[in-house]
């Protein structure tokens, strides 16, 4: 009895004691930390919008308008490196930590206070990459590949965005190994690994990809670092080195990042569907193995962005069918995305849209991205608009499209209280509508021949590029409607109260805690029932 009382007083403690520094700056909770991390990424994503606003605007018409061609390269390679490691993957984070202990029914994540570290070491990266801006040469210019010679001819600021890189990795090393410990040690009695939920499973085959590319993008970087400061001669050519050879340490890394930024958006929507197709998923195991495929193989496939280097015809034939490969797996999800919502009770409230826009054009991306696996095309796609057309088809409307989905699916679980169904229907409607004029235009700019990153063009592709430029200020501006939708239900200004399981459909854990998620939950190891879980009994 004494240590019931114990119990009780301890969270009685952790429920009011803390003041707001030392909740948000020192605090080790779970819901706490992935609140920072979505805020961060929110931040993240206005400002690498931004960039994309002076990128889109400069190029609305022939002709230097608004920026010199140097201030232009450094926004095309600020705003890459801004989205993916300020916006996207912190964002996947931030989710993790708020949703993978209440889904496999664990107290908090197994590493509590390097979860805070790995956090905190975000912010600080982001403001050292930065300030790189105002900095005497400028910030960097060679694209987010940073490839040499181009990345060795700027100034010193390059020191700089090396370091603030390496601060990235380490945060998401941290974050990996928290997630892994978690995953495969606290998950509730009974709910064995092919029981769990798929968001925690792509979470946990995200982790590994993690752990074995981050180090490798270091190396590569930090060899970057001697050859412009130490006199090395890794990847310059006068000293014997090969730029090509960082081509391929850069790209081993690369893809694999891909899938990092694209697996939890799999789990993400493989939660959704089945909630709003009130079925269980269809083909649970084979989900499971087709994440563990797609993520094995994305090891393997790095050279197809290197079709044009002068690679042996083996080395072509090779990184061509193992990237075509590729597409079995993940053409298996989207077949069971489907099979789940056919014949199901389907209602499309505002995840659900998101969701069902991912499925869509992710599929667009999917396709793009097997015309240019084909090496004999991609010589004629390699470098062009046709390229930034496909990766954005599947990092927006595929990433950022299930990161929408999580947001507004979870929201009223964080918040207890339901956000305006309008509002974020409207947010949809305007956000695929724009983002297909946005990018769509960009495959015909390709394969008319437009290089990518460069600020002026050849009068012939101003009609394109003008109505991608529309599409992008109007992707831009709907996503300012996400942000008072999120920020008018964190404050409850709907009045519209939701119980435990905010959604009809939705099954498991985390639809048993209270709404808002109390501050602690799963004290005691939560009851855990194979009935209760969004794929149904796999053991019938």
């Amino acid at each position: 009895m004494a240590t019931d009382t114990a119990t009780t007083v301890h969270d009685d403690g952790h429920e009011h004691a803390p003041s707001f520094i030392d909740r948000w700056f020192f605090g080790t909770n779970h819901k706490d930390i992935g609140t920072l991390y979505l805020l961060f990424s929110l931040a993240m994503f206005l400002i690498g919008g931004a960039m994309a606003m002076i990128i889109r605007a400069e190029l609305f018409m022939p002709g230097m308008q608004i920026v010199n061609p140097e201030f232009f390269n450094q926004m095309t390679t600020m705003h890459a490196l801004v989205m993916i490691f300020g916006a996207v993957m912190p964002a996947f984070v931030g989710l993790a930590n708020w949703m993978l202990p209440l889904m496999i029914g664990a107290p908090d994540m197994a590493l509590p206070r390097l979860n805070n570290l790995s956090f905190w070491i975000l912010p600080f990266a982001f403001l050292i990459m930065l300030s790189t801006l105002f900095m005497e040469g400028g910030g960097p210019a060679g694209g987010w590949t940073l490839y040499p010679p181009l990345s060795l001819q700027q100034g010193n600021s390059m020191a700089f965005v090396i370091f603030a890189i390496h601060m990235m990795g380490l945060s998401s090393i941290m974050g990996a190994i928290n997630i892994i410990a978690t995953v495969l040690n606290m998950r509730a009695p009974g709910m064995d690994l092919l029981k769990m939920p798929i968001f925690p499973w792509t979470w946990l085959i995200t982790a590994f990809l993690l752990i074995g590319v981050m180090p490798v993008l270091a190396g590569a970087i930090t060899m970057l670092l001697t050859d412009k400061f130490f006199l090395t001669s890794f990847f310059n050519a006068a000293g014997g080195g090969d730029p090509v050879m960082y081509q391929h340490i850069f790209w081993f890394f690369g893809h694999p990042e891909v899938y990092i930024m694209i697996l939890p958006a799999f789990g993400v929507v493989s939660e959704i569907i089945p909630t709003f197709s009130r079925k269980p998923l269809f083909g649970y195991q084979a989900m499971v193995y087709a994440t563990a495929s797609i993520a094995f193989l994305s090891f393997i496939v790095w050279a197809h962005h290197m079709f044009t280097v002068g690679m042996p015809l083996g080395g072509e034939l090779f990184f061509m069918y193992a990237t075509m490969l590729i597409a079995v797996p993940t053409g298996v999800k989207v077949f069971n995305w489907v099979s789940t919502m056919w014949q199901g009770s389907l209602t499309f409230e505002t995840p659900m849209l998101f969701a069902i826009g991912f499925v869509v054009m992710f599929t667009i991306g999917g396709f793009s991205g097997l015309m240019l696996a084909i090496v004999p095309a991609d010589y004629q796609y390699h470098d062009t608009y046709f390229v930034v057309a496909h990766f954005h088809y599947v990092l927006v409307t595929g990433s950022v499209f299930a990161l929408m989905a999580g947001a507004y699916y979870w929201l009223p679980k964080w918040t207890g209280y339901m956000y305006n169904e309008t509002l974020g229907k409207w947010h949809f409607w305007l956000s695929t509508i724009f983002v297909n004029l946005l990018f769509f235009p960009q495959h015909f700019l390709g394969l008319a021949g437009m290089p990518r990153r460069i600020p002026d063009y050849n009068i012939a592709f101003s009609d394109f590029n003008m109505i991608s430029s529309i599409g992008g200020f109007g992707f831009g501006l709907a996503q300012l409607l996400f942000v008072y939708v999120v920020w008018s239900c964190a404050r409850g200004r709907s009045g519209i109260k939701v119980g435990d399981r905010v959604w009809e459909g939705a099954r498991g854990l985390e639809w048993t805690v209270p709404s808002p998620a109390p501050h602690h939950t799963f004290t005691t190891p939560p009851k855990f029932d194979d009935r209760d879980l969004a794929h149904g009994d796999v053991s019938h």
